[in-house]
């Protein structure tokens, strides 16, 4: 019995993750196969999978991120002596944006940066222990696929990379100098680390003390950020004039229409800046804006279709600094 006056009730509360662009999947092969499936955390994965599987390691390499570790992630196996590329065709279908494989067989890595690459609109991260086939994958400039060399891909660097940057919003981070748990940083020559980067590969090494990811780039030479501040563009919009039809009786074919669907695309313009998306000017002001044509500057052809083309949208990517130089003056 407790006499006390006093009642103490402590609830633990955990940070919520976010989201960012969309969830990883892990795609592999079993015997059986697996559909797409979703984990909200590594205990739910082990009911499935292992301890010992691929699909538990690279899991836990995001799961393992602490407060940036995703929301979720996802799962899709091919059977065991199917055809990858039959089984790629089918992925694209399902809820996701950032790529994951547990091979890092060459003939693998770019048989899905291939169908990454034609779909357009999703990312790829894998990881090699051979500067060799960096330099093959190299030789394809894949604009959707980012590769991170390490000697050691059986505890999934590139995973680990998804964890601790894919759920932040879109363009408020740079890939580089990024801290991995879990990954233990490369020792490297000069001549590696620069072999790395002209095959516009990415690594994990030390700096000042602190272990960090490399460049962020895909193998196109690309910044990973610009590349998703352009799909979150692409998205956003499509889906907010989307709502906008849906929701309304009509949007009509003359001035007051054509200025609802400009206000929506203004409106993920400011969703972006508060991202840190786009750059600001001299006076701190966004650097962006919108130009749509009125009812009577488009062409009547178009009206009689009822297909409005008259809207243009421009703005500045903040980007990131990722190295300085700085000139100092010492006086006698």
């Amino acid at each position: 019995m407790n006499n006390s006056d006093v009642q103490v009730i402590i609830e633990i509360q955990r940070p919520t993750p976010i989201v960012g662009m969309g969830k990883p999947l892990i795609i592999g092969s079993s015997a059986a196969g697996q559909d797409y499936k979703v984990y909200n955390d590594l205990e739910a994965v082990k009911e499935d999978h292992a301890a010992n599987s691929e699909v538990y390691k690279a899991a836990f390499a995001l799961f393992n991120q602490g407060d940036n570790s995703p929301e979720s992630i996802a799962v899709m196996l091919y059977k065991t002596g199917d055809v990858l590329a039959d089984f790629l065709p089918t992925v694209f279908s399902k809820d996701f944006y950032y790529l994951l494989s547990t091979s890092s067989v060459l003939t693998n890595i770019t048989a899905i940066a291939d169908a990454v690459e034609a779909d357009d609109s999703r990312l790829f991260l894998a990881s090699t222990s051979s500067l060799e086939d960096l330099g093959k994958i190299f030789a394809n400039k894949y604009k959707r696929t980012a590769v991170l060399y390490h000697n050691n891909p059986d505890n999934y660097p590139e995973a680990a990379w998804v964890g601790r940057a894919g759920s932040a919003p879109p363009g408020s981070l740079t890939w580089k100098f990024k801290t991995l748990n879990g990954i233990v940083p490369l020792e490297l020559t000069n001549s590696e680390l620069s072999q790395i980067e002209a095959s516009n590969g990415n690594t994990y090494i030390v700096k000042a003390g602190d272990p960090v990811t490399s460049e962020g780039k895909t193998i196109s030479g690309e910044y990973i950020d610009i590349i998703q501040s352009q799909d979150y563009i692409i998205q956003q919009v499509t889906n907010k004039v989307q709502k906008l039809f849906n929701r309304s009786n009509k949007v009509s074919f003359d001035n007051n229409g054509i200025a609802q669907i400009e206000a929506e695309v203004k409106t993920v313009l400011k969703m972006s800046d508060n991202n840190g998306m786009i750059a600001h000017d001299d006076d701190g002001l966004p650097i962006y804006s919108t130009a749509f044509k009125t009812r009577s500057q488009v062409d009547p052809l178009d009206r009689e279709k009822r297909e409005y083309n008259g809207g243009t949208f421009t703005f500045e990517l903040a980007g990131a600094i990722h190295k300085t130089k700085i000139k100092g003056v010492i006086k006698l």
